[in-house]
């Protein structure tokens, strides 16, 4: 069995997907559950992840990210979208959440109620849409790594036009946009870039002891 770490250097962003190699559901469904488990700020998830298998749908969205071929080639597109902003209604959500799994009276969790509406629901807008996107990252960064562990290829994109893919995706009207998507698959065998070393900062330039 592989380590994490070899995982981690077998992972790389793949430009060229076998189009004709599928996810199957039990893998798929892995993956899914990793993205479940990942961390997120008072363990909120602002987002949702849409996970699009139809071929005709990422036809249209293809011209929206510039035509790269990994949207149409890949087993799966994986958009994360969060939420535009976040209210009480949404928090209400959560502490329900939390109160149905932990078995704990709904009246015992207003101290946590009142925290994420004075830290989160009273912040601007602006700042509600970037907290949210944020963590759909974190999300993102959860799937590249157990996709990696499963052996399956991956491509993280931020080349598009999130507008345009909410457009497509009907997102505004449910209070979402686009933040960040991922390609998921196999690479082709005629992808050049797998054969390329891993390029990052040497350990002396990135950490710093103190």
């Amino acid at each position: 069995m592989s380590t994490y770490i070899e995982d981690l250097k077998w992972r790389y962003a793949t430009k060229k997907f076998d189009s004709t190699k599928k996810i199957s559901s039990t893998d798929l469904d892995k993956i899914l559950k990793s993205i479940q488990l990942s961390a997120s700020s008072y363990g909120m998830q602002p987002y949702k992840i849409l996970v699009i298998e139809d071929q005709e749908i990422k036809e249209k969205l293809k011209p929206a990210a510039w035509g790269q071929p990994q949207i149409t080639d890949s087993s799966h597109l994986v958009v994360f979208a969060n939420y535009r902003t976040i209210d009480e209604d949404y928090v209400d959500s959560y502490i329900e959440n939390i109160s149905a799994v932990r078995n704990i009276a709904v009246d015992k969790l207003t101290g946590l109620r009142d925290k994420l509406i004075d830290s989160i629901v009273t912040l601007p807008t602006e700042d509600q849409h970037v907290w949210a996107q944020k963590q759909a990252y974190l999300a993102m960064g959860n799937l590249l790594s157990a996709a990696a562990s499963f052996r399956i290829d991956t491509c993280p994109m931020e080349g598009f036009d999130a507008a345009k893919f909410d457009e497509v995706l009907g997102l505004q009207e449910k209070g979402l946009t686009t933040a960040v998507i991922a390609t998921l698959g196999y690479r082709s065998k005629e992808d050049p870039a797998q054969d390329a070393k891993k390029v990052r900062k040497r350990k002396e330039q990135l950490f710093e002891f103190i």
